[in-house]
Parts: C-alpha cells; sequence; structure tokens
C-alpha cells in the first residue's frame, strides 16, 4: 500500500488555499466546520470519572475523562478507584497513545499525577497555562521551581536545572521511586504566557515553542507518552497537540486535515480544542510554520490573521454552559521517529513511513473507529 507524500512548497500551497476558502465571508468555512465537530463523542461513557470516589480528584466537574481511554494507574492496597485518574491517551504521528492530555494536578492529585508518569515512562511533560491567573489556580505546582525535592507519594521529584526561553522555561526532573536506586531524567516544558481565556497573542512564539518540542520528540526514543496538561486539559492542551500533531505530519510530506485531527482528538477526550478562535488559531500557527514562521502576513490572509489575534475573552479552557465539542470522526496515524528533511524526497518518506503505522483514515480501505476495541 503506497503513501503519496509531497513537498513542504506543495503542501504550503494547497494548505494556504484551503485556509483562504475557509477564511472567506467573516471565516465561515471555520465557523461551519467547528459546529460540526459538536457532537463528536458525547455519547462516550465517563463512568469513572463520575463516581462518587473519583468526583473530587476532578479539577472541574463537567471535564471527566472517557472511559474507553482513560489512564489507568496501578491498583493501591486493593482499593479499585486507585487506578483513576483525570487523564486519557489520545493519538499523535505515530501512535493511538503518543500523548497523555491530562488536567493541571490538584494538591490532592500530585501523588498521582507522578505515579502516573513514573507508570506510562513519559519523559516529557509540556504544560500550557500558568499555575494561577489573578486570584484563580488553574493548576497547583507539583515540582520545585528551583533546585530542591520533593516527594510526591513514593516519587521523589528533583529539579535539577532551570533554563528560561523567550516565553517558556524549560526544567530537567529527575525522578526517582523511594527505596529504589532507579532514576530517570525528565524535561518539563512550561508556556505560561498562554492565557486561561482565549489563544496566544503571539503566534510566532507558540510555532517555536512547538517545533522545539517537536523536534526532542523525534530525537529521543521512543519510550512513553508525552504528558500535556493545561488547567482543565482540554482547550490548550487539545490545540498543542492538534498543532504538534500536524507538524510532524507535513514534515513527513503527508497534507493535513486539522478537522480529521480534532475529531479523532475529541474521540479520545471531551472538548478538545474548546473554541473557534482556538479551531482557527491552529489553522493560523500550522500556515505560519509552513511558511516559514517568520512572521506570518504574507502567508496568512488577513481574515484568518484578524480571527486569532482578536479574542474572545468569554471563551476559556473550563467548561461554560453545557458546550460539549465534539462529533463523527476521521482517523490518522503516522510514523514520527526520524527527523526528515524539510522536503523529503518521495524514496526517503517511503523509507521512514511505513503504510501500516499510518492513522487508518488516511487508508480508507481499514474499517471505523469502534471505541470498545480500545478500552484500555
Amino acid at each position: 500500500m503506497r503513501v503519496q507524500t509531497f513537498s513542504r512548497a506543495q503542501i504550503l500551497q494547497d494548505y494556504r488555499f484551503r485556509c483562504q476558502a475557509l477564511a472567506a465571508n467573516d471565516n465561515r468555512g471555520f465557523k461551519q466546520e467547528f459546529e460540526e465537530l459538536n457532537e463528536v463523542g458525547r455519547d462516550l461513557p465517563t463512568r469513572a470519572g463520575d463516581s462518587e470516589a473519583n468526583r473530587e480528584k476532578n479539577r472541574y466537574p463537567l471535564i471527566l475523562p472517557y472511559d474507553h481511554c482513560r489512564v489507568r494507574l496501578s491498583v493501591q492496597n486493593s482499593d479499585p478507584h486507585t487506578d483513576y485518574i483525570n487523564a486519557n491517551f489520545v493519538p499523535g504521528g505515530g501512535s493511538e497513545r503518543d500523548f497523555i492530555c491530562t488536567q493541571g494536578p490538584l494538591h490532592s492529585t500530585m501523588a498521582d499525577f507522578w505515579r502516573m508518569v513514573w507508570e506510562q515512562n513519559v519523559r516529557i511533560i509540556v504544560m500550557v497555562t500558568a499555575l494561577r491567573e489573578k486570584d484563580m489556580v488553574l493548576c497547583d505546582r507539583y515540582w520545585p521551581l528551583e533546585r530542591g525535592k520533593v516527594y510526591h507519594g513514593l516519587i521523589q521529584v528533583t529539579t535539577v536545572t532551570r533554563k528560561q526561553g523567550p516565553d517558556y522555561f524549560i526544567t530537567t526532573i529527575n525522578l526517582r521511586q523511594r527505596y529504589c536506586p532507579t532514576d530517570r531524567i525528565i524535561t518539563h516544558y512550561s508556556y505560561p504566557s498562554w492565557l486561561d481565556r482565549g489563544i496566544p497573542k503571539d503566534s510566532f512564539s507558540l510555532c517555536t515553542f512547538t517545533d522545539h518540542i517537536r523536534q526532542h520528540l523525534e530525537a529521543i526514543p521512543r519510550l512513553g507518552p508525552a504528558v500535556v496538561h493545561c488547567s482543565a486539559g482540554v482547550g490548550r492542551s487539545g490545540t498543542f497537540v492538534t498543532l504538534l500533531w500536524l507538524m510532524q505530519l507535513c514534515a513527513r510530506g503527508i497534507k493535513p486535515d486539522i478537522r480529521a485531527a480534532v475529531e479523532d482528538l475529541r474521540l479520545h477526550r471531551m472538548w478538545m480544542v474548546q473554541n473557534v478562535e482556538q479551531y482557527i488559531f491552529v489553522h493560523h500557527c500550522l500556515l505560519q510554520w509552513l511558511s516559514g514562521g517568520t512572521g506570518g502576513t504574507s502567508a496568512c490572509s488577513p481574515q484568518i490573521q484578524g480571527a486569532s489575534s482578536n479574542i474572545n475573552h468569554h471563551t476559556q479552557d473550563r467548561p461554560h454552559g453545557s458546550g460539549g465539542d465534539q462529533t463523527r470522526r476521521r482517523r490518522r496515524r503516522h510514523r514520527h521517529r526520524q527527523k526528515p528533511p524539510s522536503d523529503p524526497p518521495q524514496n526517503t518518506i517511503q523509507q521512514i513511513l511505513h503504510p501500516g503505522n499510518l492513522l487508518r483514515r488516511l487508508l480508507p480501505s481499514l474499517p471505523p473507529f469502534n471505541p470498545s476495541s480500545h478500552s484500555s
């Protein structure tokens, strides 16, 4: 089975044309696509998160993990409820479980969070939220900001180094189980300028941050999923994962389909890419990145830029009203280890990509997704 690939220039040309069409008539196409996703995943069960024993472990009562792909912790002291954490496996550029999207840890769930990181062999954590905004706590601090160590349950968390980038921080964390000599190095990325309401003011900054993490993921052995969280783990987290995922595909010569990616993500965690501003912003960022990431005005139509910069300050990552965001679906999965050049030759891409590893949505002959067959 042969997978058709394209040069970066071809992808950019087609993608720019598509974005311009979607942006016409006051972003009518974007709004229509986003509206079509409203029902995706709404019928998927969330029994574990809604059970009385686990309700206090949820930062927001309406943001619950789907049962079929929730992350299950090891059971402690024969208590079946100790396997619960508000987190879902979600797909990315290589598999059905490339990422774990989760809420910002509560003080009472920090030990569970680090247990998840240890048990799932996580090596990269991406935090796309500040700890607090004004008087609102969005995420409890679960690691030492400066050099030092703390214990969360049986996990020793030691901050080794902390470096500051243009708009983000990179912290190296040493992780060790108490009474166990084995330790692991975790890289913690923090992007605190992305406010709880709306979208980042600077798309170039987010593109740079996301591409840096994409390259890091491709440079290290694939040991476990990357953890991505904001406050609720749906809006900003979903926007970041969508952008990173599509960057991975484009780097391999695969044309992006943001609607299909968001549809797939929403079948794994509710409300991923929570509002239309975030949906448009993903398109804007990917277009800027494809065009070289240098300012973006020549690559992006005025309609897209206007939509992504004029934030609706009443939208947020937390639930508002009943509003879930999800519909039918399409699927995509791709390999993502070696780092290809910007415009990879056809034969090189065929060596990197094996068609059997691509997301099934790219291969229409395969059967549609059935959540019950992916229960963890």
